[in-house]
């Protein structure tokens, strides 16, 4: 094989390759989930704590819409990593192509939807006359950003695949950027408040897809080409969405762990002294922070991704192994250092998102000390969830991508409550890590007995 033509992926040393793919994968999902933090801290400053409930009343729109993007971006880089593995130059293309138009005609379906039924939905989502007027604003234009929003988690993930993180990093940055200067402009300058939030977020991201499609047309390994453009392979789609179905299943279900925590919050909230806006806002600011822990963690997992994928379709089970492990330990550590500052700091970050009185602060503490309780274990539950999307098994990956939110965590979000009360929803999240976790260490115990197996016999 001649040089230009060698994947680094297959020779490069994993930790050299793990910090070249997972730095760029890391701070490109910090800027997915600093557009939604910006907005909070901003909104909390302008609004108070009926704005940032608005934003938390509408973030299912997101998630539904990271969900089905994640199915086509995730399980199209995980095929076309091993595609281009094998050796499959042209099938790799066809899947970027085919991916694209998917995501932008799924988009499209959604934004429709979306748009008709937008003030049912955000009853449903847990709104109330107080906070719908603000929840229409933010929720109306990122409905309206569906199939630009579908096309950049798509385009991102398949930058990896074809080589490029760091071009992936710089477009989410650079949106990012574009929108930490719009948001307060858009919020304060010309007060439109909720709505200049969304608005600034909708430019970010025009940015970000502009860079992609640039990318793709003109420098890219992988390119648009007009005719798999316009007659998508159907049989690659399957497979991608078979591959990318555990990623989907863990944004579903945010989706409807969020839905069903807004209501409970809600109900239980108004039962009480703390009441259920102000009970929303609080969770809904928690939740924002850990998504900046979660991020880094997923950062790690898509960038073991291709170098696990690459190598499991190259037969090299002893680097598929190693990249797993040095992961593993990866976000870990970070899952362990955001744990610690929940518990000794929850104050002092609270307060970065606004003064929302004595009350609001005292639950809010006790939603981050309480409901993070284990997320020291989070790092290890999201890295084996993508092992297992990377080396091709669906069934598993979907499996334990269900497994704390949809099984543990939701059932218990409205069961403990009818003993606890509102403090109930605070302790589902703590012992849901903690029974996931277990779980998780069960599947992998297998798994690494069947990897150094195939290590040993690599061997002889």
């Amino acid at each position: 094989m001649e040089a230009e033509e060698r994947n680094i992926l297959g020779y490069e040393k994993i930790g050299k390759l793990l910090k070249l793919f997972a730095w760029p994968a890391i701070i490109s999902m910090l800027a997915n989930s600093l557009y939604n933090i910006i907005d909070q801290i901003f909104i909390g400053q302008a609004v108070g704590y009926l704005g940032n409930a608005a934003t938390t009343i509408a973030f299912p729109i997101v998630t539904i819409v990271l969900a089905l993007g994640a199915m086509l971006g995730v399980g199209g880089s995980a095929f076309a990593a091993i595609k281009l593995g094998e050796g499959q130059r042209e099938v790799a293309e066809k899947t970027l192509n085919s991916v694209t138009t998917a995501a932008f005609l799924v988009g499209v379906l959604l934004m429709a939807g979306g748009l008709v039924w937008l003030e049912p939905l955000l009853t449903i989502f847990g709104a109330t006359e107080q906070t719908m007027t603000y929840s229409k604003e933010f929720g109306g234009v990122m409905i309206a950003i569906i199939p630009m929003t579908m096309l950049v988690i798509g385009l991102s993930n398949l930058a990896r695949a074809d080589g490029s993180p760091r071009l992936a990093m710089r477009a989410l940055v650079s949106g990012v950027l574009l929108n930490i200067v719009l948001a307060p402009l858009f919020i304060f300058e010309f007060g439109l408040g909720v709505l200049g939030a969304a608005l600034a977020t909708a430019c970010a991201q025009f940015l970000s897809l502009t860079v992609f499609v640039w990318y793709f047309s003109c420098k890219g390994k992988m390119r648009f080409r007009r005719k798999y453009l316009l007659q998508p392979d159907l049989s690659i789609c399957r497979r991608v969405m078979t591959i990318g179905l555990s990623s989907c299943i863990i944004q579903s279900g945010a989706t409807l762990l969020q839905i069903g925590m807004n209501n409970s919050l809600l109900y239980y909230g108004n039962l009480g002294m703390v009441g259920g806006d102000l009970a929303i806002s609080a969770m809904g600011i928690v939740m924002k922070v850990n998504m900046i822990v979660i991020s880094i963690c997923v950062g790690i997992g898509a960038g073991a991704q291709p170098i696990i994928g690459f190598n499991r379709g190259a037969g090299a089970p002893r680097r598929v192994k190693e990249a797993y492990l040095l992961s593993v330990r990866a976000a870990s550590g970070v899952t362990v250092a955001g744990w610690l500052c929940c518990q000794l700091f929850p104050g002092e970050i609270l307060r970065i998102f606004g003064s929302n009185g004595e009350n609001f602060l005292t639950f809010a503490v006790s939603c981050m000390r309480l409901f993070l309780g284990g997320v020291f274990l989070a790092g290890f539950q999201i890295i084996s969830t993508s092992y297992f999307q990377s080396t091709g098994q669906p069934l598993k990956a979907s499996i334990l991508s269900m497994l704390r939110q949809l099984l543990l965590l939701m059932p218990l979000i409205f069961l403990l409550p009818l003993w606890f009360g509102l403090e109930g929803i605070l302790y589902a999240g703590l012992v849901s890590d903690l029974a996931a976790g277990a779980i998780v260490a069960i599947f992998m115990r297998k798994e690494m007995r069947k990897l150094n197996a195939e290590i040993k016999n690599h061997a002889v």
